[in-house]
């Protein structure tokens, strides 16, 4: 059978329909096979239409794994993520063409390479604590910004999450959020009143009014359009740059650093690692097993009054106090200039 036929029904049928896989992963998909068919064509000394499942040996396949590492320089995490690809690949073929099963099983069990993992870089509580300082409210944006900051932490939801958050998903009476996760699973989860009264605030009054494709989407840019994974990105970039030293922002990721912070905060606050991973959203409850790891020692004074600042409502927040003054002078001035 030509692999060029199997590849059709893996993109058009099966991981969009069968597995029902994101958008993110067959596009990830779709890239491995953009690098691995000119490879293996090259390597089979033949033209890439004429490449059939006979030709995925295993020979072939550590060969391209060799020279994703060797030629083109990749880490060993790039390698296993092009591995999973082709792996993806033989479970279909397994699945769909029971007579080709040896070469799928051949292709499934070339192991992953070993890598180390890195440091889980979360924010303490007291670096939290500036990020939302950092942020100025009276710019056009403030208030948008620090709103989503502030669901960032509190949430641990992914960028790409965030970033298909819809109106409807958000309920201000129940305290709680809808969150569509990875493998299209949703998850619901509760959050602080004071994120809540910020979405409030942010929804009726400093929402940008959208374009009519966008009106469902929560978080609106300045186009007008839906806020971004990317756009998400460069916001946490900015005010993590305002408010940590260059030599700590090596360490983490500037939207990632939310996700792990909640996990953290969640332990300090003495919530069970399935608990902990229902918020998060892992399918597995080894991915939220790392953060046992961590040395959670602690000023009890510092928690304290990140709790205390997490509890609180708008009314006792001194950047929402001085946004409300700033803006009740300006429309004094607005109302004196119209006489």
């Amino acid at each position: 059978m030509k692999l060029s036929s199997c590849l059709h029904q893996f993109f058009g049928q099966y991981l969009p329909h069968i597995k029902g896989a994101s958008t993110h992963t067959i596009k990830a998909y779709r890239d491995t096979f953009k690098i691995f068919l000119p490879f293996a064509a090259k390597y089979r000394s033949i033209k890439i239409d004429s490449l059939t499942l006979d030709h995925l040996s295993s020979e072939l396949i550590l060969a391209f794994l060799d020279e994703l590492e060797r030629g083109r320089k990749n880490l060993a995490k790039t390698r296993n993520n092009r591995l999973a690809a082709l792996k993806s690949l033989a479970k279909m073929i397994r699945f769909m063409y029971p007579e080709e099963r040896e070469i799928a099983e051949k292709i499934g069990n070339i192991p992953q390479k070993r890598t180390q993992k890195p440091l889980i870089g979360f924010l303490y509580q007291e670096e939290i604590l500036k990020v939302f300082q950092s942020v100025d409210l009276k710019r056009k944006d403030g208030l948008r910004n620090y709103a989503l900051l502030h669901l960032l932490y509190d949430s641990g939801a992914r960028a790409s999450e965030v970033a298909t958050l819809n109106l409807d998903y958000f309920n201000p009476q129940q305290k709680t959020l809808a969150i569509l996760g990875k493998w299209n699973r949703y998850r619901l989860i509760e959050i602080e009143p004071k994120t809540v009264q910020l979405l409030q605030l942010y929804i009726t009054k400093y929402r940008t009014t959208p374009k009519p494709l966008y009106q469902h989407r929560l978080f609106i840019n300045q186009r007008r359009e839906e806020l971004t994974r990317h756009g998400i990105y460069r916001i946490c970039k900015k005010y993590l740059t305002m408010a940590l030293p260059p030599k700590r922002l090596k360490a983490i990721n500037p939207v990632h650093s939310f996700r792990h912070s909640c996990a953290v905060n969640m332990l300090y606050s003495g919530y069970s690692l399935s608990e902990i991973r229902n918020h998060l959203g892992h399918e597995d409850i080894q991915s939220t097993s790392i953060y046992l790891h961590l040395d959670l020692n602690r000023k009890r004074e510092i928690q304290k009054k990140f709790i205390e600042y997490m509890q609180s409502v708008l009314i006792r927040d001194p950047k929402i106090e001085e946004l409300l003054h700033w803006e009740n002078k300006e429309d004094i001035i607005i109302w004196l200039d119209s006489l």
